[in-house]
């Protein structure tokens, strides 16, 4: 019989047990153990007893779930220790029959990875980075409440190298999340508001004309604002191809090339761009090109009741955050080299290429309904980037291995902007995230005849 004791929060000493089967946790009275706290999501997280263990699963919460001072989404546990939901401090004791319990045995097939030594990976640095990461979601609850899936996301793609299109309607505080991270991360962080008559120069700068004491002229170039840390390209759709075209080269290179010159990005560079889903009169759509860019579609949702209420309470007085500064440039640098120095089975590299592979309808490995309703599907660069997210989601929670788990996580953002219906998902309201949905439950994990 396993138990549950809250240590802190609401109704501090109520215990909760039970055993075998699913137990769920959250805000909602269908839950089978209800910690009605603001913090806590509607489903929140869930325990399922299996060979020898519990095995914890965040329900994609919107505050997370950390397990003795770690970030988890899906993990085993078979002794005492302390979890967290939300805001609400719990202890968990899983019973004295699961010491007790052996497994049966079964076969298992033993993939070969990497030594950490070999690539250079300290595991103390990675254990660092977690807990540094779990005081930036602290530090970043401060000023945004909720849209901890989104700062996670973000998170991830910055520790990867990668760019972000986040999309939501109008208020939910797009602007104000990017600009939060830039100042908690330390970065120089520049906005752009896209529009019909934006140029080019723009964005890179533009040559000017120079007279100096001799009245000797030469031209001058300019830098523009995309020579920033973080450049934030507000309602990226509202300019012209043309205009949004000037981006490919810096968010691919990291470098600008004008006036003959070749001009390096100062080091990290990212680009966050937002999108509004509502209103399409006067925009011009993301080429295929550009959108095959950005490693992470991020859709930013409507908070909950009571999030929304904790937020028009804070936004409504003179009260303002003083926010702590917890990383700097050079640490998201090396944060950066780890991730790509982080050793990845090939177990792992398999699972996110038969993904992908799977999403294409004139593969022998895409299932009917890929065939049925997907146009296009992802090309290889969405595999290197489940296979880089899964290792930065990995780094950001203090951990060394990197499980298929991990790209499962991170598969939505990934590939619902690389997915192209067609006219019969369109007729029948068939969206990428429902195709992606169905993908990781049809899709296989490798197994040794795979080998």
């Amino acid at each position: 019989m396993a138990k549950l004791t809250v240590t802190e929060g609401p109704n501090i000493g109520q215990e909760f047990q039970f055993d075998g089967g699913r137990c769920s946790v959250g805000r909602i009275e269908d839950c089978d153990i209800v910690l009605n706290h603001g913090s806590i999501s509607r489903q929140h997280a869930a325990f399922t007893l299996v060979a020898g263990a519990w095995k914890l699963e965040d329900l994609g919460s919107q505050n997370g779930t950390i397990v003795n001072d770690q970030r988890i989404q899906s993990c085993l546990i078979k002794s005492a220790c302390t979890i967290q939901f939300g805001q609400v401090i719990t202890r968990f004791e899983p019973g004295p029959e699961i010491a007790l319990q052996t497994s049966q045995p079964h076969e298992q097939t033993t993939f070969s990875v990497p030594s950490m030594a070999a690539a250079g990976v300290n595991p103390d640095d990675i254990k660092t980075i977690g807990k540094t990461i779990n005081g930036v979601f602290s530090e970043f609850g401060r000023v945004i409440v909720g849209q901890q899936q989104v700062a996670q996301e973000l998170l991830i793609a910055i520790a990867a190298g990668g760019h972000c299109l986040m999309i939501g309607l109008p208020g939910l505080a797009k602007t104000l999340m990017v600009s939060t991270l830039a100042q908690i991360l330390k970065l120089q962080f520049k906005r752009v508001q896209f529009t019909p008559d934006l140029m080019p120069s723009d964005i890179i700068g533009t040559d000017i004309l120079d007279v100096d004491e001799q009245g000797k002229r030469s031209f001058r170039f300019i830098k523009g604002p995309v020579f920033t840390n973080m450049l934030l390209a507000d309602e990226i759709n509202r300019t012209p191809p043309k205009t949004q075209a000037a981006l490919l080269e810096a968010m691919q290179e990291k470098q600008v090339t004008a006036s003959n010159q070749l001009f390096k990005l100062p080091p990290p560079f990212f680009v966050l761009a937002t999108q509004n889903p509502l209103e399409q009169e006067g925009t011009y759509p993301l080429p295929e090109a550009q959108l095959d860019r950005f490693m992470f579609n991020i859709l930013v949702d409507y908070p909950d009741a009571e999030e929304e209420e904790q937020i028009v309470m804070a936004t409504t007085t003179r009260k303002k955050v003083e926010l702590n500064q917890l990383l700097s440039a050079d640490d998201l640098v090396r944060i950066q080299a780890i991730v790509r120095d982080l050793p990845v089975s090939p177990h792992v590299v398999k699972y996110a290429t038969r993904l992908v592979r799977m999403t294409r309808p004139k593969s022998d490995e895409a299932p009917d309904f890929i065939r049925q309703y997907v146009h296009c599907g992802a090309g290889p660069r969405a595999a290197q980037c489940l296979v880089l997210g899964a290792k930065a989601r990995a780094v950001l929670q203090g951990r060394v291995n990197v499980s298929c788990g991990d790209v499962r996580a991170i598969a939505l953002p990934v590939l619902r902007h690389r997915l192209f219906t067609n006219f019969t998902a369109d007729s029948e309201g068939v969206t990428a995230d429902d195709i992606v949905a169905r993908l990781l439950e049809k899709a296989p994990e490798p197994s040794a005849k795979d080998y």
